[in-house]
């Protein structure tokens, strides 16, 4: 039986990643940041099976006690500040957590070793903020990057230190440069969960307006359950290296927006849109698209859920979500 230890369990990536690891008969552990973290009866009441591990990316300590704990084979480091408005409010925790983390696990990976015959496998979760202002379009692995946040900054330095460590020590550690991957799962904080859970509520008479930032920026939307089958994949290969995990399609906010009002029978969505401009962004990412043939002919990976049937499932599960909570209070 596979062992795998992943950081950001509690987060929708961690979830399917979990999902999908038991699935194919692993063990898996999931690194949870303090006793008392109200996440961890979400994960246990999903994930029964998944063994929970204190752990912090702020402290190497804790990380080798946990490596030393799970004995993995493969560690996926998922966890980060990945809400990138907080890293402007937050941007020190972020470097600290979100680029010196990963810092600190690959570390606490070299410090504990695993076997010579079957060496700890590890996946950074990279990300195509980590692009910015784009130098080329669509963007591949050897696109340069330019960032445009401070979470976008430390991604940058998680990823490269990364390279440093599979070139300096051997490790077979990849990185995934995903594109945004969405779903039901997302946090409530997130644009298109915020977005689709009020289209719910607007359209159960719940709330009226939905207050949004920039319509205009256009990014490459896939699902979140597809996207952790390419982690997995990364890590069964024989060399390890970096991949591109996109759609090669770009949607702008408006669009999703617009997806998400028509599916719940509402086609007037101007009317209970409002632009307000503190959900702007002080430095803006205009537009991302992602190349993913290499992930495609080496990994032998594809997108199976398209960028229409993503918006409504998210719609469609916010609606039973709001209408259970609706008759829960009756």
């Amino acid at each position: 039986m596979k062992r795998a230890l992943i950081t950001g369990i509690t987060g929708q990536d961690g979830r399917f990643l979990a999902e999908l690891l038991l699935s194919k008969g692993y063990q898996v552990y999931g690194l949870l940041k303090g006793q008392a973290n109200p996440k961890a009866q979400l994960v246990q009441a999903e994930l029964p099976q998944v063994e929970l591990l204190e752990g912090d990316l702020t402290d190497l300590t804790s990380l080798v006690r946990a490596v030393e704990t799970a004995q993995p084979d493969e560690v996926y480091n998922l966890a980060a500040i990945s809400f990138v408005a907080m890293s402007f409010q937050q941007p020190e925790l972020t470097a600290n957590i979100t680029g010196l983390g990963v810092l600190r696990m690959l570390e606490a990976i070299r410090i504990v070793g695993g076997s010579h015959d079957n060496p700890i496998r590890f996946y950074q979760a990279s990300s195509s903020e980590m692009f910015g202002k784009v130098r080329e379009t669509p963007q591949t692995e050897l696109t340069p990057f330019y960032p445009r946040s401070p979470y976008g900054a430390a991604k940058v330095f998680g990823h490269d230190i990364t390279v440093n460590y599979r070139e300096s020590y051997g490790m077979f550690a990849c990185s995934g440069i995903l594109f945004n991957h969405e779903s039901e799962k997302r946090g409530l904080e997130f644009v298109t969960r915020k977005i689709t859970n009020a289209v719910a509520r607007i359209k159960l008479g719940l709330q009226t307006e939905l207050a949004l930032g920039n319509l205009e920026p256009q990014r490459d939307w896939g699902y979140a359950g597809d996207y952790v089958e390419a982690m997995w994949l990364m890590l069964q290969q024989d060399q390890p290296g970096d991949y591109v995990v996109a759609t090669g399609e770009t949607h702008s906010v408006r669009e999703f927006v617009e997806r998400a009002f028509h599916h719940a029978g509402i086609d007037d969505w101007e009317r209970h849109v409002v632009i307000d401009e503190r959900f702007f962004r002080p430095a803006e990412v205009d537009l991302l698209v992602g190349d993913a043939t290499k992930a495609e002919q080496m990994l032998g990976w594809e997108r199976k859920v398209s960028f229409s049937e993503l918006v409504e499932r998210m719609v469609d599960h916010d609606l039973k979500v709001e209408t259970d909570l609706v008759e829960r209070s009756r």
